[in-house]
């Protein structure tokens, strides 16, 4: 572990903060429900189960203990209700915003509730916050800002036209984020998320992600469905290191904030390259798949390859990535299939949303 992180979080034990976490039912936001109370921290958790699941905050719960969880307070709302934005973060210090809306297609099927969530929502929450005093507040931005920006690695200054309502929506949320640290002097922090994946991420959704997706159907040994001929390429990033990212971002100096950040490994992997990993590591699992792999047109909105520059987060929040793609893929592919039971869960009762 980064020993920036690591005295983060040696500090945070030793001196325990209340956190509020939008979209806490969902896989990033019950990751980082899971870290904070695993850290003595208190929480206080916001969904509606709009994409999240109840499942997701019951697979926490059984992997802490009764102790750690009686200092989650959970509440049941919509972040697009103002009042119910101030409710949760009355009393808080710090506030990691991840609720939202995501997926491209979704947004290109319906725009207006994707900027209603995701823009309305966020200013909702943004000035909640900001009336609050909390000490920190950080959102996840997207790597989908970038848009048609060719330029590889991405670096946070340079980013082209969005190619989606749903990178419109993200990009809105950083220019009001920027208003509001010049009007208001409440200076946030940005994360651009590349490719999160892990445990508990959602496979049965329509808009589910490629990893989730992809093993579900391996583990029913059904087709597995490719946008184009495999080389598109992604920074896939293990859950733990956005978990990592949130923490140092909302404790981060003063000169670290009002700032947007890649989060990601700086690597990057081709849907085939992917795809033979999920393979072979299904195969040490006792699980053979040998299900066909079919193409299929590539996906409007999307773009054709995505690589992260890291630098910035390193230098100025000491973000450093400990788990690598072959070590997330591992443990992904772990949670589901464990060894009482190969080729379980790939269940929703095992598995949550983003």
């Amino acid at each position: 572990m980064d020993s920036r992180y690591q005295a983060a979080l040696e500090t945070l034990r030793d001196e325990p903060r209340t956190w509020l976490v939008t979209g806490a039912a969902g896989f990033i936001g019950s990751s980082l429900v899971e870290r904070l109370l695993a850290g003595g921290q208190s929480v206080v958790g916001l969904d509606d189960f709009s994409t999240g699941h109840k499942d997701n905050l019951h697979s926490v719960q059984r992997g802490l203990g009764s102790a750690a969880w009686s200092r989650l307070h959970f509440i049941e709302g919509d972040i697009r209700d103002i009042e119910v934005c101030k409710s949760a973060v009355g009393g808080c210090d710090f506030v990691l915003h991840q609720a939202g809306l995501g997926s491209v297609p979704r947004s290109l099927a319906d725009p207006a509730t994707t900027n209603a969530v995701n823009v309305g929502g966020f200013v909702n929450m943004l000035s909640a916050a900001k009336d609050a005093q909390v000490r920190g507040f950080v959102y996840a931005a997207s790597s989908s800002t970038y848009g048609d920006h060719a330029a590889l690695p991405k670096r946070e200054e340079a980013i082209g036209q969005p190619l989606s309502p749903y990178a419109v929506s993200k990009y809105v949320d950083e220019l009001y984020a920027a208003v509001f640290a010049r009007a208001y002097d409440f200076k946030c922090v940005g994360l651009r998320y590349f490719n999160v994946f892990g445990p508990r991420q959602d496979p049965l959704g329509a808009y589910a992600a490629v990893i989730p997706s992809w093993l579900a159907a391996m583990l029913a040994h059904a087709p597995v469905w490719i946008n184009g001929d495999g080389s598109t390429s992604r920074d896939f990033t293990f859950v733990d290191n956005v978990v990592q990212a949130n923490i140092l971002a909302a404790v981060a100096v003063e000169d670290a904030r009002d700032q947007i950040y890649n989060v990601a490994c700086g690597n990057r992997l081709t849907l085939t390259e992917v795809f033979d990993v999920l393979v072979a590591t299904l195969a040490e699992h006792g699980v053979i798949y040998r299900g066909p792999r079919r193409h299929r047109a590539f996906r409007p909105g999307d773009v054709l390859h995505s690589q992260a520059d890291i630098s910035k987060a390193k230098r100025l929040l000491g973000y450093a990535p400990t788990v690598d793609f072959a070590e997330g893929i591992a443990r992904t592919v772990a949670s589901y299939c464990p060894a009482s039971r190969i080729g379980g869960p790939g269940t929703r009762s095992h598995v949550g949303s983003s």
